[in-house]
């Protein structure tokens, strides 16, 4: 039985295809399939315990985001994430999450604020504690809270991508003591303008956060494309 089972419930959330491109695309984006690597219909179909059927369903749609290349005749090629690509996912993320913030502010309730609210506490007691794997979970946590809480499935729909697109990326530079404490400080400040309802700062704080972090990124030299 292979670790990821993908014959499940037909009542999952993910469709067979769904499921296969999920985990192929988590694959790429955490660096198990590396820039050029060929991926074989057979030998992902026969790992996941399913046919070549969805397999190659699930290379369209990773073609589709630009993570492969199809070469007819030839076979299937990961193109993955360049360094120009982590650019400009930044950029993007830096607008998008700054809106986030801002709509968070109108509409956010006051259970999500309590659970945003846990999640710096859990942030700075891990902090102290150099606790770096569980900090990357309270960072993913703390983004997806913020997501919810805008009230904009679309908006909610980007950024999750967007956030999934540079994990790799993002738990490098997270595992850097001094990134890890200004990200922390940070998130509590984003979260405090937008319990306060201070819509500008929070927009402001978001952006910046996002900008800060690429910033330390390129400085680490995480952003430069690995042959």
């Amino acid at each position: 039985m292979s670790e990821y089972d993908v014959n499940q419930d037909a009542s999952d959330k993910y469709s067979l295809r769904g499921r296969v491109f999920k985990k192929l695309r988590e694959d790429i984006l955490n660096g198990r399939y590396q820039k050029n690597d060929e991926l074989r219909e057979a030998t992902i179909g026969e790992e996941l315990g399913v046919s070549r059927t969805p397999v190659r369903e699930a290379f369209r749609q990773l073609e589709l985001e630009g993570l492969i290349r199809i070469v007819p005749n030839k076979g299937a090629y990961v193109t993955g994430i360049s360094s120009e690509d982590v650019a400009d996912i930044y950029e993007i993320r830096s607008l998008l999450e700054g809106l986030c913030a801002r709509w968070a502010t109108k509409k956010i309730t006051k259970d999500k604020i309590e659970e945003m609210e846990e999640t710096i506490l859990l942030s700075e007691f891990h902090l102290a504690k150099e606790h770096y794997e569980q900090l990357i979970d309270l960072d993913n946590r703390f983004h997806m809270q913020m997501y919810e809480a805008c009230g904009s499935k679309m908006l909610i729909h980007l950024l999750k991508d967007f956030h999934q697109y540079v994990q790799k990326e993002r738990q490098q530079t997270l595992s850097d003591k001094k990134r890890s404490a200004e990200a922390v400080a940070e998130h509590k400040s984003i979260m405090e303008a937008i319990r306060d309802g201070n819509a500008e700062l929070a927009e402001k704080l978001a952006d910046e956060h996002i900008c800060n972090a690429y910033r330390n990124m390129v400085k680490c030299g995480l952003s430069e494309d690995k042959e």
